[in-house]
């Protein structure tokens, strides 16, 4: 158990651009030889670390996840590609950055047909796929050029006539992937994609506390109040992070009746970040730091914690390599190989020495249907975000006052209140607007406008709350971080660093467009930036 009252980033000690901790003391395990491992990928819906029990976090039980990190490895210091749902599942899916991606990296718009994916290439080696839940979504395929989601054929037929709260998802995750199995070919390996809606908002308000939690229990971020209501908020996501994890348990137990758990890997991670505000849809800490946790009871060492830095687009490379795919295309991912089987007193160098994120446009959040493009580095010690239009609302723009009033239930998701649309709505949200004079730092944080340059301290503020970005004392850290970053996404064709990026904000949104200035045509691109 990680204790919770201990910063991640205080378990070791490194300089700028350091790498992560060598695990040691780790017998060597060789790779399964015959069988390749069957391949069990758990996505949790907007879970932020370190909201889960094998964090030594209270308030949130997830025996399933836990059960996975004791058997295996327990990640401390993963990063998505992006904070946000789509381009984030494209980036696992091809092990590239979001900026590699065109049109799938960004928020709800095409997956082109020209990208490889991880899903098909196992596919095409003997793996049967599938998937139940939420796969790469949401977004168009279809009119891109695949016949299917680019995760696989799909399994959501089964359902439940009743879930615990109303915010909860009715597909039966555990009884799709029981069909799943029963559909593949007899010794076939497999690859399934467990995909829940949870915890993505809605949540039933006050359902944490009708379900037994305590306030006293929710861990409430640095940036957030730590108030009731806030931290009734918290506990209501914590539930259903134990309605994922509960349907994982059930998976696992399922493979472990039918004699395949040994040989499986299991990969318990999320999309991105919780859906509060500074969090999702955000390059900070709580938005693009995600639990991970990957266990192969038959081919690896169990009950380490790795504190090495790696990105979920490191996954690709990862199940493709153990998997001995052949003619895999270049991966900006990293393969986890070396890192996964370790030998004893082994230096076995890190993944990678920092992790990149970026994000562009997430909802319909201002005029012209224009993003918060921003891309960042992550070290061990500091986390570094480089706004390209700082003049932009980074979480939407304000609502005006005449937009207040919401005719029914189904305008709400188009309509311009409460505003900061990059935001989804609930309770903590439309405290901070109500209450923005009470708690200004907490509302600055989420809402306010922010500066070119933001430089966080993440072993002393992981909530991101002092910029250090002008402080004299950390001009040459910012300077490198900086240096360093942009090396990079110039080398990766970032077309933010080339002089096009606006070709993000022309690409088609097929979510909910609201009634804002400028563009607003579903599924259109937008000419003016083209």
């Amino acid at each position: 158990m990680i204790n919770r009252g201990k910063s991640i980033c205080s378990l070791v000690t490194f300089s700028v651009l350091a790498g992560g901790v060598i695990a040691g003391g780790i017998p060597k395990i060789e790779k399964t030889k015959g069988k390749h491992p069957n391949i069990l990928f758990a996505i949790a819906d907007d879970q932020s670390y370190p909201y889960a029990s094998a964090y030594g976090t209270k308030g949130v039980h997830t025996p399933a996840f836990d059960e996975v990190a004791k058997k295996g490895v327990l990640f401390t210091n993963a990063f998505v590609g992006a904070p946000q749902c789509s381009p984030s599942r494209a980036a696992i899916l091809t092990g590239k950055n979001i900026w590699q991606l065109e049109e799938a990296g960004t928020h709800s718009s095409y997956f082109p047909g020209k990208l490889v994916v991880f899903t098909d290439l196992l596919e095409k080696s003997g793996y049967q796929t599938g998937f139940t839940g939420k796969p790469w979504a949401p977004g168009n395929f279809k009119d891109a050029g695949w016949t299917r989601n680019p995760v696989g054929p799909e399994y959501n037929t089964k359902t439940f006539k009743a879930v615990p709260t109303k915010g909860i998802s009715k597909t039966d995750y555990f009884e799709n992937f029981k069909e799943f199995y029963a559909k593949k070919g007899s010794g076939t390996p497999f690859f399934f994609w467990y995909g829940g809606h949870e915890p993505h908002r809605v949540y039933e308000e006050g359902s944490g506390v009708k379900s037994g939690k305590t306030l006293s229990e929710a861990m409430v971020p640095s940036f957030l109040p730590d108030v009731d209501l806030v931290k009734g908020d918290v506990l209501d996501y914590n539930l259903e992070i134990e309605w994922f994890d509960t349907h994982l348990g059930k998976m696992i137990s399922f493979l472990r009746e039918k004699g395949e758990l040994e040989n499986t890997i299991i990969v318990v991670t999320a999309d991105n970040g919780m859906a509060f505000p500074s969090s999702k849809a955000n390059l900070r800490e709580y938005g693009t730091h995600v639990p991970l946790a990957i266990c192969w009871p038959k081919g690896m060492a169990g009950e380490r914690v790795a504190n090495e830095l790696v990105g979920l687009i490191d996954l690709a490379p990862t199940f493709l390599e153990i998997a001995e795919v052949k003619g895999a295309p270049q991966m900006t991912g990293v393969s986890l190989v070396n890192l996964l089987f370790t030998v004893k007193g082994e230096n076995v160098d890190p993944p990678r020495k920092y992790v990149l994120t970026g994000r562009e446009r997430h909802t319909h959040a201002r005029p012209d249907n224009l993003g918060y493009p921003a891309r960042a580095i992550r070290t061990n010690d500091f986390l570094f975000i480089l706004n390209f239009k700082p003049d932009l609302w980074p979480a939407g723009d304000p609502a005006p006052e005449s937009a207040k009033v919401v005719l029914s239930a189904a305008d709400e998701e188009k309509s311009l209140w409460p505003g900061y649309q990059d935001i989804d709505n609930g309770p903590t949200k439309i405290m901070l607007i109500e209450n923005k004079e009470k708690y200004p730092e907490s509302f600055k944080s989420g809402y306010e406008k922010r500066p070119a340059e933001e430089l966080y301290d993440i072993r002393n503020d992981s909530g991101c709350m002092k910029n250090l970005a002008g402080d004299p004392k950390f001009q040459i850290i910012k300077r490198e971080l900086r240096k360093t970053l942009e090396k990079d996404l110039k080398a990766q064709g970032d077309p933010r660093m080339t002089g096009k990026g606006d070709i993000f904000d022309s690409y088609p949104r097929f979510g909910a467009m609201r009634n804002l200035p400028g563009f607003k045509e579903k599924g259109k691109y937008n000419p003016k930036y083209q």
